[in-house]
């Protein structure tokens, strides 16, 4: 047993007042405000040819000194907390930086009906953070109540805690210390391969078959209720801007607007937290099993979503979120988490003999080999030469 000492984060939905919800939207409209103003100041310098870049440590001192005196009437910015307005310029500023080194693209400015900045709040002493069992106290913002009770651990240690936003609701993500042991070495079966697909989820080496959820009835429902969502919510902006230009048209005021916003919200938050709760469940399964390794394969996503009749199916699969999931999952209970080579030819080799049948279509849901005659599914042929596949790096 290797015992590690590491952080271990537990989101949990609030239950504000009305007092803490005002709290929460300024200082997030604070937050919102000055990282849009960071972006914009660098922004101007990068356009005007000026190499000059103003980190993050130079706009809080420009802030704090001659953004004040020379703007009285944005003293609303030092009403909230200061270690939320901070951590806000550090976000731009890591943004800014990642566009700089050619990771990222320019960042872009956050908009107030779009995905709102976090509330970031750390721990200052002893009292100011504390978790109960049906409640939480959260610096500048007091006692909230949990909807989970007895999710989140008391007796552990709180560092800080990220308030969000999403759909109407608020959430809270509680980063622990804490002290955690590393189940190395307890083994209870063989190496597995998993491979990924549309037409079934996952197909494991030892004959286990995850099908898509995507195709299941709750998901087709829920699919169908955001479209209809998305159609009104486009009908109602239509007449907004008809009603600008100065067409005849039945009103729509700018309220129903919002609240047929946050329908469209709900709708796709709901749609998300099946398809996750779904890929959650489905890892829980395959590393309680504990086996020696997992092999999967290293997808390039950007490059499959370029097919225009696969692209959807693509990215309601969430692959990406499957794979780091997986991966934090495997260094948790200490399983060797292998990833195969890209070019690695899975799904065109015979389990068997090792032929390579290089004419094999996309259409083709069965491996027929010419050589030994083995009659398999695609599938299920790729899941097993990935267990057995030699070119793969680890990770973890």
């Amino acid at each position: 047993m290797k015992s590690t000492c590491r952080y271990k984060a537990y989101k949990v939905e609030l239950k504000p007042s009305i007092e803490q919800i005002q709290i929460i939207e300024r200082t997030m409209g604070v937050c919102r405000y000055v990282y849009n103003l960071f972006i914009a100041i660098n922004r101007d310098n990068y356009r005007n040819g000026s190499r000059s870049y103003m980190s993050g440590y130079e706009f809080s001192k420009w802030l704090n000194n001659d953004y004040s005196e020379a703007n009285p009437d944005k003293l609303w910015i030092w009403e909230v907390s200061s270690k939320a307005v901070k951590k806000a310029i550090i976000n731009a500023d890591i943004a800014y930086k990642s566009f700089l080194k050619g990771i990222a693209g320019f960042p872009n400015f956050k908009r107030h009906n779009g995905r709102p900045v976090s509330m970031y709040l750390p721990r200052n002493n002893s009292g100011d953070l504390k978790i109960e069992r049906h409640r939480a106290k959260i610096p500048t913002l007091g006692w909230l109540r949990i909807k989970e009770y007895g999710y989140v651990p008391c007796k552990a240690r709180a560092v800080s805690v990220t308030i969000t936003k999403r759909a109407g609701r608020y959430f809270a993500s509680f980063l622990f210390e804490a002290s955690t042991t590393n189940p190395a070495g307890v083994v209870k079966s063989k190496g597995i391969g998993i491979d990924l697909g549309i037409k079934s989820f996952a197909v494991i080496s030892d004959g286990r078959n995850y099908p898509n959820i995507n195709k299941a009835s709750r998901a087709r429902k829920l699919t169908r209720r955001l479209k209809r969502e998305q159609r009104k919510f486009s009908r109602k902006i239509r007449k907004l801007k008809q009603r600008k230009e100065g067409v005849a048209t039945k009103k729509c005021k700018r309220s129903n607007l919002d609240k047929q916003r946050l329908k469209v919200q709900r709708a796709y938050m709901r749609l998300t937290n099946t398809r996750h709760d779904y890929i959650n469940k489905t890892i829980h399964e395959i590393v309680s099993a504990r086996p020696e390794y997992i092999v999967i394969e290293d997808l390039n996503v950007s490059g499959m979503m370029k097919n225009r009749h696969l692209s959807r199916a693509i990215a309601e699969s969430e692959f990406y979120y499957f794979r780091t999931l997986l991966e934090r999952k495997c260094r948790e209970y200490g399983i060797e988490l292998r990833i195969a080579d890209r070019f690695y030819t899975s799904s065109k080799t015979c389990s068997r003999c090792g032929h390579i049948k290089k004419d094999l279509k996309l259409k083709d849901r069965v491996y027929e080999c010419t050589e030994c005659g083995l009659v398999i599914d695609r599938d299920y042929n790729a899941a097993l030469n990935l267990r057995s596949c030699k070119k793969y790096s680890t990770v973890g």
